[in-house]
């Protein structure tokens, strides 16, 4: 027999070649019981909480619960295909999802993964689930609106950009709308928005997503699914999923982001049964003791971040990111340190204060929450709204009784968004809020049937046409400085000799003419943010000529 050496030598440098003096060690285990989302493990002594695991079938899980003897994690993904006696590897990593560009547009599961058949999502960046959320020196005060083109928000519940403004209401009162609305409106703003759908049927969340594309407002959104019928891992970890996802455009982008949590009840409802089966003490209506945790580390994620700025030549490149002193700032230039370094510095004349790329952006959390029966006192109401900023309460009466978006004015609260509110809205709308809660106590006082003096009835015939002019349609987002003028018109009085029926027809001609005849009134009023007094009279003349020749021509 002869050898043929050349080929025998070839071999031997290709097995050479590919040599590798690291061995590959994982941790392994074997599953010692699943069921019902659920399982146990032996063997993983090593396994730190929150780690990720996979199990030998290619399906990953979570690290639970750390036993003496075994772990408990749950399984994200189908838990039927798991059996007892197979292998699970430890893989040392926190649990992570893909960000970036290529998710824009895309329907995605908590994990990732495409859910709108059109291939697999494109994005080598990954982020973890948990984050640690940014601390008081890495914020900034919420001072920039976030419109949501919905009127009743706008003039008396503003929403800032990086405020958490909860949504709550009992079911099929529009909490949905509220948020696929706010979505809408964020068109050519630059906003990326991020909806989080959880435990919700699959043909509600194809609605809602037909809807978004409908408007263009997928161009800019992702949408994260985990519909009714997925385990409950995947329900429990959707919320995580989708901030991670908008937390990678604030970090590394600097833009700002909008998020909704549709909704967390059933987050929690999902963390429950999760708890209860990994035997954790049940405590107040059997949720665990850390539910308020669930949601507290999920919505203080959401803030405006600081801007940073460093000192740089005129002429460096946008994407330079190091100051010619090496240092950092943090701050709004010439109340940080970055002015007074300018200018001690002998060649400030070539330089100057520039904010570091990537810097600033927000993140809004508009979480939404389902009562029973009106109860808001309930437990996991109770604790998302200590947590949030405000509260857009929702009422069935109202809606029922037609008055959409069904916006309980006396409940309803946002603590900080008035400060970023647009200048010429809170001019206008300023006493709204309070006229509302008075014309509601008044039309109690008048259902018993007492005589009412001029002054009152007069009160009570203008809020009935605010409460109407409040009243919009699904999907039709208005633009603030059409509900400036819309609100102006109203709180002006200019309303008051319209029947209420016609009250929505006649703003609607008052809007189109300011836009086509009185073009240059609103870009005025557009361009400048604030109503002064030379403006708010070319105002009042423009809808007293437009009433005048409405009044004429019907």
């Amino acid at each position: 027999m002869k050898f043929k050496v050349d080929e025998i030598s070839s071999v031997i440098k290709e097995e050479i070649a590919q040599y590798r003096s690291d061995i590959d060690v994982a941790e392994t285990g074997r599953v010692l019981g699943v069921g019902d989302g659920i399982a146990r493990i032996y063997g993983l002594s090593k396994a730190m909480a929150g780690e990720m695991l996979e199990f030998e079938n290619g399906v990953f899980g979570q690290v639970f619960n750390l036993d003496e003897s075994s772990i408990g994690a749950v399984v994200l993904g189908n838990f039927l295909e798991i059996k007892e006696g197979d292998t699970v590897r430890a893989t040392g990593q926190l649990l992570s999802v893909p960000v970036g560009d290529g998710l824009i547009g895309r329907v995605v599961d908590p994990l990732g993964l495409a859910l709108d058949g059109r291939g697999a999502i494109d994005s080598p960046q990954r982020r973890p689930l948990e984050s640690e959320a940014p601390g008081i020196a890495g914020r900034q005060p919420v001072a920039q609106p976030l419109q949501t083109g919905i009127k009743a928000i706008d003039s008396m519940i503003p929403i800032g950009r990086g405020q958490r403004e909860l949504i709550i209401g009992d079911r099929k009162t529009g909490k949905t709308a509220i948020g696929v609305d706010a979505i809408i409106n964020q068109r050519d703003t630059g906003v990326i928005c991020v909806y989080v759908a959880i435990g919700q049927k699959e043909s509600t969340v194809a609605s809602v997503v037909e809807t978004l594309r409908e408007h263009g407002a997928m161009d800019y959104t992702i949408v994260v699914s985990a519909g009714s019928s997925d385990p409950a891992p995947l329900q429990y970890i959707a919320p995580y999923a989708g901030c991670a996802m908008a937390e990678y455009f604030m970090y590394e982008q600097g833009r700002d982001t909008l998020c909704i949590y549709d909704d967390l009840s059933k987050q929690a409802a999902a963390y429950r049964q999760l708890s209860l089966l990994l035997r954790r003490p049940p405590g107040r209506e059997a949720y665990p003791g850390d539910v308020f945790y669930l949601h507290s580390r999920l919505l203080e994620r959401s803030c405006r971040r600081a801007d940073q700025h460093i000192i740089v030549p005129k002429d460096a490149a946008p994407d330079r990111r190091d100051g010619v002193n090496g240092t950092v700032y943090t701050g709004v230039p010439g109340k940080n340190q970055a002015t007074r370094d300018l200018a001690a510095m002998p060649e400030k004349d070539s330089l100057e204060i520039r904010k570091l790329p990537g810097s600033g952006g927000s993140l809004t959390a508009l979480p939404v929450i389902e009562t029973l029966e009106g109860e808001v006192s309930a437990y996991i109401p109770t604790n998302v709204i200590s947590i949030t900023d405000g509260q857009i309460y929702l009422e069935p009466e109202l809606f029922f009784g037609g008055v959409r978006p069904a916006i309980n004015v006396g409940i309803s609260v946002s603590r900080v968004g008035g400060h970023g509110q647009n200048k010429a809205m809170k001019k206008v709308a300023g006493s709204l809020r309070l006229d509302l809660a008075a014309f509601r106590e008044l039309e109690a006082f008048a259902q018993l049937g007492t005589e009412l003096d001029t002054a009152t009835q007069r009160q009570l015939d203008r809020g009935h046409r605010m409460v109407e002019l409040l009243k919009q349609n699904q999907y039709k987002p208005y633009h603030v400085t059409d509900q400036i003028i819309s609100l102006f018109a109203g709180t002006q009085g200019f309303l008051d000799d319209v029947a209420i029926p016609n009250v929505i027809a006649f703003e609607a001609r008052l809007l189109e003419h300011f836009h086509v005849e009185q073009q240059a009134i609103w870009q005025e009023l557009t361009d400048k943010g604030t109503l002064d007094d030379a403006l708010e009279a070319k105002l009042r003349e423009a809808i007293k000529a437009f009433k005048a020749r409405d009044a004429a021509a019907s």
